[in-house]
């Protein structure tokens, strides 16, 4: 049985659930997987819960702040003496992991356990093949270690991103990001629907910011969606944000437009919807890009939202709001022409990859060897 170590960290949601995509891709393969938080599990759990805490209340309440460290981070190179050891961080608990697991391939989903995967090799520790995947759709510098073996990325365009970075083109595979297993298959409109309780005639407007609400626009696409003079159906994500549900809930009272909290069926509110309106978090676009469900991107966060925006943007699958008024009149303009929508999904089918999970997963394992 090949053994799987999956190295992942808790900021923001997407690592984390594309780490579990790929566990559960990997043990339907009869793999013998094991999922690490880097930070939580080989810095520390205290490092890991303030660090977090930081890098949400940056995003809060500094975003220009995040987007300029951001910036800097793709400048320098992710070995350079000005992260001032950062990249390092868990080396040695990650040494003694892979002495005492022996696994025979190891995955990263999160830069930093991928850099401090290449300077252990760098150093002369035996390490077994390596496999980083991207999740987002741009090349950061901190993504760039010189002895990773392969990277996974989410389209061409990034692989391109990635080769004029100097990696070589032959240790990239555009296998797209891994989303769950859900969206490997098509969905009926029509029945997400009539199951959500909606019309079949009229166009539903979906809107999200990830896992955690507030860090969006929510407030402000809520009104807008009530206010819009067309028809439609609008749903609209909190998330785990409690305080945020209450406060949408006054703002959609007595509009066409339902709050949901926490929700587990994002496949069947995407399968049901026209319109995604969300900011550019690497694992919604992935959703979207396997669900075939035209964007309208809004709100999205300096840094490596704003350049997955620019993807998006770049290759016909989004429209793009970056302000309040500009979100009016681009809702209008989508609803308003069935045509752009057809052409973003159009736009949508040739970069979507659905079975990224599985395309990852055949990849390691063709490199999985065992010592004898």
């Amino acid at each position: 049985m090949t053994r799987v170590l999956i190295l992942t960290a808790s900021y923001g949601s997407g690592h984390n659930e594309a780490a579990r995509s790929l566990a559960a891709a990997f043990a339907a393969e009869r793999a013998e997987v094991t999922i690490v938080d880097h930070f939580r599990d080989l810095v520390h759990p205290t490092f890991e819960r303030l660090s977090r805490a930081l890098y949400y209340g940056t995003l809060r309440r500094a975003p220009t702040l995040w987007g300029s460290a951001y910036a800097l981070g793709d400048w320098m190179a992710s070995d350079s003496p000005l992260a001032l050891g950062v990249t390092r961080l868990g080396m040695g608990r990650l040494r003694r992991l892979l002495r005492r697991l022996a696994p025979d391939v190891v995955v990263t989903v999160h830069a930093t356990p991928a850099v401090v995967m290449s300077c252990l090799a760098w150093r002369g520790t035996p390490v077994p093949p390596h496999t980083t995947v991207v999740t987002d759709f741009v090349a950061h510098g901190q993504w760039l270690a010189p002895h990773t073996d392969r990277y996974c990325v989410a389209a061409d365009e990034v692989k391109h991103e990635f080769i004029a970075r100097g990696i070589p083109r032959d240790r990239i595979l555009v296998t797209g990001v891994p989303v769950r297993a859900e969206f490997d298959e098509p969905a009926d409109p029509a029945t997400a629907r009539r199951t959500l309780g909606l019309s079949r005639e009229v166009p539903v407007v979906l809107a999200m910011a990830g896992a955690q609400g507030s860090f969006g626009r929510l407030p402000h696409v809520a009104r807008v969606l009530g206010d819009a003079r067309g028809p439609l159906q609008g749903l609209v994500v909190a998330g785990q944000d409690a305080r945020l549900r209450a406060a949408l809930d006054g703002i959609a009272r007595g509009t066409r437009v339902r709050v949901l909290g926490h929700v587990p069926n994002v496949r069947q509110l995407m399968a049901a919807a026209d319109l995604l309106i969300t900011k550019a978090g690497g694992m919604t676009l992935a959703e979207a890009l396997a669900a075939e469900l035209p964007l309208l991107l809004y709100g999205s966060l300096p840094g490596q939202e704003r350049r997955n925006e620019r993807f998006a943007s770049r290759t016909g699958i989004a429209l793009v709001a970056r302000r309040y008024r500009e979100l009016t009149a681009a809702l209008e303009r989508a609803l308003g022409d069935p045509e752009l929508l057809d052409h973003l999904r159009q736009r949508m089918r040739r970069l979507r990859r659905p079975d990224a999970s599985r395309r990852v997963v055949a990849a390691v394992l063709e490199r999985a060897t065992r010592p004898t």
